[in-house]
């Protein structure tokens, strides 16, 4: 092999290793992922934050892979269930888990 063949194929497995660090898993996610989880938080909480009943609620949102936990605290059954259907129709939310609690 010529050392031009040689150096190429050393750096196509670096570039190759290099990438393969960057592949999500069950428990991490990619960092494209990360930012559109980033993206997804951020729409449901202004969602949230605009919806007249729920603007006096302590929603706290977390997005993994698309899937939206709202945690925090409401006043009523009834805002907890219109804080579900707010982040659902947000897109790219997959699904949503409440872990909300009244107060």
């Amino acid at each position: 092999m010529t050392h031009f063949t040689r150096t190429s194929i050393v750096v196509a497995a670096i570039a190759l290793t290099g990438l393969a660090g960057c592949a999500s898993t069950n428990k991490s996610e990619s960092t494209g992922q990360y930012m559109d989880d980033t993206a997804i938080t951020t729409k449901v909480k202004t969602a949230i934050f605009n919806d007249p009943a729920l603007k006096s609620a302590e929603i706290n949102v977390e997005t993994f892979k698309g899937r939206v936990q709202l945690s925090g605290f409401v006043s009523s059954r009834a805002s907890s269930d219109r804080a579900v259907a707010v982040a659902q129709g947000v897109s790219g939310v997959t699904s949503v888990a409440n872990d909300m609690r009244l107060k």
